[in-house]
This record gives structure tokens, sequence and C-alpha cells, in this order.
């Protein structure tokens, strides 16, 4: 039987494992598999994001503000349980904003991103006193009107598509032709225009891409962020109070890569940081993250329902799938698919045995969970967990495909 075709995937030890059982809330993932009393499902530790977020709080600088990207996870429970420990909230539609609203956030510190934002959710809004990240010319005279019916002064930023982008990201965000924000060179007129609007001018919201796991591409970005934000201030209506400078903050998903080492760009933001308050004294810098704060903390799990000879390669049929976990089978993104980290929960430390494909409950070919793993010997009733999978996974999922149930999600 043949070797898997790629390198191994980096150590992830966030799930302790004692006498073989992956342990999810403290307890043997089979005695947990019993108490949810069904699969598949998604469980997500807060002991864990809180862990993240402590230890990146000990490595940026003080005044750095740490936004939450709602869009990585909106389970209600856990938006609330980030809420409580980062100082805004960044959401991207009106369901969000509805959450981010149940929390304790200051509507002030939520900011509402995305192209495409229609009349209802701008009023919502604008009647939330939530900041308004402009993406067009049209969006900010639309907002303008609205504000003026119901007498409200919107606090905006400006969405920037910059002249640069973040080299090695997973996802660009900015730096070429987009759909996202206002050209780096159309900003000055826009901001000659909004100086007549009654809207409260805050800043800029330059995003120039996500998933990324190199230090120094990072660092190369936000210096080149607050390099366009002092250039494109000396345009703006009044002083700039607020610069997002996006995040980009990966995690090691696929064989080969390594964790985001978070040293060095600390200790570059404390450079930045020095340099806005003379340059720009009113600025309060923010980061915003999503993924980086959550996505380690979350497993799937599901369980074996058949396994199978296929020509010579070996399938276990699980009762999960794309439909769950779309991201896993490599079509949410991926030009090549490439494994998540995958283990059998109830076997951990087990000798592997051979090559299998995992694979879901669906009739399509795309249903495919991992693909020629090494994995101890697995049989029916064993319970597979795909890790990394606290940010993109059940939303980002297309869970009405074939009608089947919507898996459990729980914040243990």
């Amino acid at each position: 039987m043949s070797k898997p075709q790629q390198p191994g995937h980096c150590e992830l030890t966030y799930f302790p494992v004692v006498d073989k059982q992956l342990q999810v809330g403290g307890q043997p993932i089979e005695q947990f598999a019993q108490q949810m009393n069904s699969t598949p499902f998604y469980a997500y530790d807060r002991a864990i994001i809180e862990q993240r977020i402590q230890a990146l709080r000990t490595l940026l600088p003080d005044s750095i503000r740490l936004h939450y990207a709602v869009k990585a996870n909106p389970m209600p429970e856990l938006v609330q349980h980030v809420a409580r420990q980062v100082d805004g909230l960044d959401i991207a539609s009106q369901g969000e904003l509805v959450l981010a609203l149940q929390t304790a956030t200051d509507p002030r510190h939520i900011s509402f991103t995305g192209p495409g934002k229609g009349a209802d959710e701008l009023q919502a809004a604008i009647n939330a006193g939530v900041t308004l990240n402009i993406e067009s010319a049209t969006e900010m005279r639309r907002i303008a009107r609205l504000a003026a019916g119901s007498g409200m002064r919107p606090q905006i930023t400006l969405r920037v598509n910059p002249d640069f982008e973040l080299k090695s990201s997973g996802m660009r965000m900015g730096g070429g032709a987009t759909q996202f924000g206002i050209d780096a060179e159309q900003v000055p007129a826009l901001l000659k225009e909004l100086a007549n609007l009654d809207l409260e001018f805050l800043g800029f919201h330059i995003f120039a891409g996500s998933q990324n796991l190199h230090a120094a591409a990072i660092v190369e970005a936000q210096n080149a962020t607050l390099a366009l934000a002092i250039r494109l201030a000396e345009y703006a209506p009044s002083p700039v109070r607020l610069l997002n400078m996006g995040g980009g903050f990966g995690i090691p998903y696929f064989p080969g890569e390594q964790p985001l080492d978070v040293k060095p760009i600390g200790e570059n933001l404390t450079r930045l940081v020095e340099q806005a308050k003379t340059v720009l004294p009113e600025a309060r810098l923010a980061l915003e993250l999503g993924r980086y704060l959550v996505g380690e903390a979350g497993i799937y799990v599901c369980r074996v329902l058949d396994k199978k000879m296929s020509r010579e390669q070996v399938f276990l049929v699980t009762d999960g799938g794309l439909h769950q976990h779309l991201a896993a089978s490599g079509n949410f993104g991926q030009v090549i698919r490439k494994n998540y980290p995958v283990v059998i929960g109830n076997k951990m430390g087990e000798k592997k045995t051979g090559v299998v494909n995992i694979v879901g409950r669906l009739c399509t070919p795309l249903d495919l969970l991992a693909n020629k793993v090494e994995l101890p010997l697995a049989e029916v009733g064993d319970l597979v967990v795909i890790l990394q999978s606290g940010a993109y996974g059940l939303t980002a999922s297309p869970t009405a495909f074939l009608g089947h149930p919507a898996p459990t999600e729980i914040l243990l």
C-alpha cells in the first residue's frame, strides 16, 4: 500500500491525550461523544481561546486595540466569550450586527465592513451607532443620505485598498483590482468630498491579506500600512483617530506548515506605535483577528459508519462531510487540495498501520475529508477528529446540501 504523498503536520498539542483518548472538556472523547448523544459535532474550548488571547497580549504593545472578526466563528456563546476579552468586534452583515449588539461591547467599538451593504443594513448600523467602514464613494453618499434622514452623525472609516500586498498570504484582500475598499489613489478625492458631508471621520481600515505564517511579510505589510495612512492623513478633514491595520495572522493547517512567530511582529508594532505618536498623535492602532484567536480551539468530530476497500484503497465513510466542514474538504479556497490535521480520537498514539481516505456521506466525489492519510487501524464506530476547526467551519459550509441535519456546536 502506498505511503502518504505529503510531509507531516506540525505538532498540535492544544487538546491533551490520556490513555490513547483525546480529551475534550476534560473527558475522554468517547465519553464526551456519548454525552453529546450524536455525531457529528463541533467543540470549542474556551480555555484555549483565553490562552491564545493572553499570550498575544503579552507580545503586543499595551496600546494596540485587539478586535475579533466575528465572521471567523459567529457561534453566539463563543462571540460573547471572546467579546469580554477583546477591545472591539468587526462584523460583515446585519446578522452579525445583531450578535455584536448582544454583547457588552460599546457600539462605537463595533465596525461594520464589507462591500454591498444594503440600505436596511446601513440604517440599522447608523441607528445602533456602530462604526461603518466605507467601501466606495457610492456607499459614502448613501450613508450620508440615510444619516440626514435619521438625525444621526455616523462614525466612519475609509477602507483602503492599498498599493501593496501582504506577501505569502493565504487569501489576498488588497493590492490589486478588488471589490474591497477604495483604491489608495482614489482616497484623497473622497476625503475632500467627505469634508462636506455630515459624517464623523475616524480614520482608515487597511487590510492587505489573511492567513499568513510569515512574520517578516506581516511586518513589511504593517510598515507599509502605517506609511500609507500617514500619506493619506494629509488629505483628511480631521485628525486620524483610528487605524485598523487588519490582521493576516495565520495558523498552521497543512503538512509542512509551522506556527507564526508573533514576537518579531510585536517588537515591530512597538516601534510603529512610537512612530504613530509623533505623526498621528490622536490615532489608536488596531489589529483585526479572527481565525488566529479561535481556529486552533475547535475540533470537528464525526463517526466511522463504514469501512470499505475499492481497488486497493481503503475508505472510511463517516457521518460527517463537506456540508458541515467545507474547508476540510479543500473546497473553500484551496487551489491544490491539502489535508487538515486529522486523528482517530479514541486511538491516539497507536501505531499507524496504513493509508486511508476519509469521506462523508454525500453523493459527490467532492466529499473528501482526508486524502491518503496514514492513521492507526480504524474501524466502524471509531471517532474521526479534524483539528484546527474553530474558524470558518460550520458557517462556511453548505449545510442545506442534501438535507442532512446540522451538527451540534458546543463551547466547553
